[in-house]
């Protein structure tokens, strides 16, 4: 399941954001962020067991474009966490319709 950059906005305007897990590298973080915690994807596998993060919990992944971030849903989900979306495009989407150009 996806989420839109547009959905995740309006939640986390009206501060009813799910929790939000960055799967890029650090550089890319660095960059440009929306608040994520970061959790890059290579790392993730070993990570999980460390999230302190209920299985329950709505969780939010992104990544650039949206294919590292498809892989970490899976991850997530093989791990037991039961609500896992992906964001739709990823940050460059996100960009393409919240910049301020």
């Amino acid at each position: 399941m996806e989420i839109s950059p547009a959905q995740l906005k309006e939640r986390m305007d009206q501060g009813t954001a799910p929790l939000l897990i960055d799967v890029r590298e650090d550089h890319e973080h660095e960059e440009f962020n929306i608040g994520g915690r970061l959790v890059p994807l290579g790392t993730l596998k070993t990570a999980v067991e460390q999230l302190d993060i209920e299985k329950e919990a709505e969780i939010v992944v992104y990544c650039r474009s949206g294919g590292r971030s498809g892989m970490a849903q899976k991850i997530l989900q093989s791990a037991g966490f039961n609500s896992v979306l992906n964001l739709a495009g990823g940050m460059l989407a996100w960009q393409d319709e919240f910049s301020q150009d």
